[in-house]
């Protein structure tokens, strides 16, 4: 079996984050009273919805502004190797008090042009996206508005996903076309499995006031045949 293992210039950058992080970190337990947030996670591989994208470790920050119930912020993806897998979303979402959350995303590539939106080469994929969550049961449903040559998707791309999470591990299951599938053109693609996961998570103390949360996944793959393991640090 494969191992995957964390490069030396990822231990490096992880030993960096440590080293530099601010002395002023709020404790467990308080609050910021700012509605802004930041953060990121540093991950084995970036693996999405049961694809893989890029060979390596990725980096993969994010800046969000939190009103209430509502949310809007930016999410990134970006591999070590130089121009490979580069993401970059915007978001937005409103999360009812009884486990509803409705919202949309903008996913965009660096290395296509911003501001392209004709239908061949349009570099933005609008998704909306709707989710339920009561105790630990969960469910996602994604539905991709617009054909977008240049993000590769087709228009009425759809992905649904069911999970259950426990304290410290869990179980997904997702399934979708276009996109998601071997075949990128959706009215060619067959609706199909495509990630069967089992997550997990612990936290490494760093020191009395602070912990590194670490997670992990184990990702299967029906549709393509492949099979992942990812683990990833938050920060």
């Amino acid at each position: 079996m494969k191992r995957i293992h964390l490069t030396e210039g990822v231990l490096t950058l992880l030993i960096a984050l440590l080293i530099t992080l601010p002395s002023n970190l709020n404790a467990q337990g308080e609050e910021s009273s700012s509605p802004f947030s930041a953060g990121g996670d540093l991950v084995s591989s970036y693996l999405w919805r049961g694809t893989k994208f890029g060979t390596g470790p990725a980096i993969q920050p994010y800046v969000e502004l939190g009103l209430g119930n509502f949310s809007v912020g930016g999410w990134g993806s970006y591999c070590f190797t130089v121009d490979e897998a580069a993401e970059a979303d915007l978001y937005l979402s409103y999360g009812f008090d009884f486990g509803l959350s409705i919202g949309m995303t903008d996913y965009y590539f660096p290395g296509s042009e911003y501001f392209d939106y004709s239908t061949a080469t349009r570099s933005h994929a609008f998704e909306i996206n709707l989710g339920y969550e009561i105790e630990g049961f969960s469910l996602r449903a994604n539905y991709f508005l617009n054909e977008a040559g240049g993000a590769g998707t087709a228009g009425g791309d759809t992905y649904f996903e069911a999970g259950y999470g426990f304290d410290s591990f869990g179980f997904i299951l997702g399934a979708g076309n276009g996109w998601h599938t071997a075949e990128a053109d959706a009215d060619e693609s067959d609706f199909n499995i495509c990630n069967i996961g089992v997550t997990a998570s612990t936290e490494i103390k760093v020191s009395d006031s602070f912990s590194l949360p670490i997670s992990g996944a184990l990702i299967l793959n029906p549709d393509t045949e492949q099979f992942h393991v990812v683990v990833g640090i938050s920060f």
